[in-house]
C-alpha cells in the first residue's frame, strides 16, 4: 500500500507530547514508519515535502525528516497534472501547499494521505483516503 505523510504528520513526534491526542498521534505515526521500514507499506516523497522541510527552523527536526526521502520508493516532482489537481483542491477550501501535498499523493497513486491537520481531515476528498495516523492504524488492524 502506498502512503503519503504530509509535513505536519512527519513533525508530530516533535510536538508537545503532554497532550494526549498529540502523544497518541505520534505513536501511531511512528508505527506507520515502522511498517514502512518493514516493507509492509511504500512511502511516497514529494518536492513539496522537501520544500517545507527545508523551511523548518529546527535542524534536528529537519535532519530527522529528510532521511525519509531516501527511504521513500517513489519521489514526485512538480508537473502540470499536480498543479491542475492542486488548483481544483484549492477550490474546496484547502490551502495551496496542502493542496499540492494531496495532489502529489493522488498523482503517485497513493492509497492513503496521512495528516494530523484538522482542517484537511474535515474536507471531503473523494480521490484518496485522508486519515490521521490513529485512524489509519485502526483501519489496518480492523478495529
Amino acid at each position: 500500500m502506498r502512503l503519503y505523510l504530509d509535513n505536519c504528520c512527519f513533525n508530530r513526534p516533535f510536538d508537545d507530547q503532554t497532550q494526549l491526542k498529540i502523544s497518541l498521534e505520534s505513536q501511531a505515526k511512528l508505527e506507520v514508519q515502522r511498517m514502512i521500514l518493514n516493507g509492509t507499506h511504500t512511502l511516497v516523497w514529494s518536492y513539496m515535502l522537501e520544500y517545507e522541510n527545508s523551511q523548518n527552523p529546527f535542524e534536528i527536526r529537519k535532519d530527522a525528516i529528510i532521511k525519509w526521502k531516501d527511504i521513500a520508493e517513489i519521489s514526485i516532482v512538480e508537473n502540470e497534472n499536480i498543479l491542475k489537481r492542486a488548483e481544483r483542491l484549492s477550490e474546496l477550501g484547502i490551502k495551496a501547499k496542502d493542496a499540492i501535498h494531496i495532489a502529489c499523493a493522488i498523482e503517485s497513486g497513493c492509497d492513503y494521505f496521512l495528516t494530523t491537520d484538522i482542517g484537511i481531515l474535515k474536507k471531503k476528498i473523494d480521490s484518496i483516503k485522508v486519515r490521521n495516523p490513529i485512524e489509519f492504524i485502526s483501519e489496518m488492524e480492523g478495529v
